[in-house]
């Protein structure tokens, strides 16, 4: 049987797996340990047809309970609404300058496309077993007269600036590099992830205490390092990101 594509990926081999992740959206405070921990598996955004999409109200609803809690997030998404990934990663990122709190996000299966963006509010991204990290282009569904569509291209360039801007508080490569991994739609394994400076470690194959694991953690810690100084570059020569513009009656939404 033949999957209907929600997601405009060029890469398709993924495609029965990525539309099977079950939503599952839980909270669990722990005032004893003060760990909040948050389960978002599913598509992201908000859906007037459906109650299976986490969105950024309910991350903000989550937070809003949280007092000041250091927060640990498993993740397992295909992706969804862009402007719900960007709104959860910029609460994260408040509710981290407000209390000094340490976001942990895992990597359980899929950081693909509007996820991957949450997952870049985390200290720490640790990836699973055989878990995905994925960045592509934007997209969206318009109907109109010639300029509209024009309009539309504009849009979705300034929106995928705005998220570059957001992988490079991360990236230990250039902007370029990053812009062409965008365009050419990117997926990461774990040691990639890491390698890139979007995950810092990635999960241990077994409990005790392994010679290859110290040396994957040794690489880990060296590409963190250099993710650190490779940040103070970019910051200096970081663009400003845009103003979200609010979507006409002509668009369809914007899935990344």
């Amino acid at each position: 049987m033949k999957v209907k594509r929600l997601f405009n990926y060029k890469n398709s081999q993924y495609d029965e797996q990525l539309m099977s992740v079950p939503h599952n959206f839980a909270v669990k405070h722990d005032e004893n340990k003060a760990v909040t921990e948050m389960t978002i598996y599913g598509i992201i955004g908000e859906s007037y047809w459906s109650d299976k999409y986490t969105s950024a109200i309910d991350v903000d609803n989550a937070l809003k309970e949280a007092n000041g809690n250091n927060v640990v997030i498993r993740l397992n998404s295909p992706g969804g609404s862009a402007f719900d990934g960007i709104a959860i990663y910029n609460r994260l990122m408040s509710y981290k300058k407000e209390y000094g709190a340490k976001i942990t996000i895992y990597v359980d299966g899929w950081a693909c496309s509007a996820a991957s963006i949450i997952a870049m509010a985390a200290d720490e991204l640790i990836m699973g077993l055989g878990a995905m990290f994925m960045i592509h282009e934007a997209s969206s569904g318009v109907w109109g007269a010639k300029n509209d569509f024009r309009s539309e291209a504009d849009l979705l360039e300034q929106l995928e600036e705005g998220i570059i801007d957001i992988y490079m508080t991360k990236a230990n490569v250039d902007r370029k590099e990053v812009r062409k991994k965008v365009d050419a739609e990117t997926w990461f394994s774990a040691s990639k992830a890491i390698e890139i400076g979007f995950a810092t470690s990635a999960a241990s194959t077994t409990v005790e205490d392994n010679p290859k694991d110290e040396l994957s953690n040794l690489r880990a810690q060296n590409a963190n390092l250099q993710n650190e100084i490779s940040q103070l570059k970019n910051q200096q020569n970081q663009e400003p990101t845009p103003e979200p513009v609010q979507p006409t009656n002509k668009r369809k939404g914007f899935l990344f």
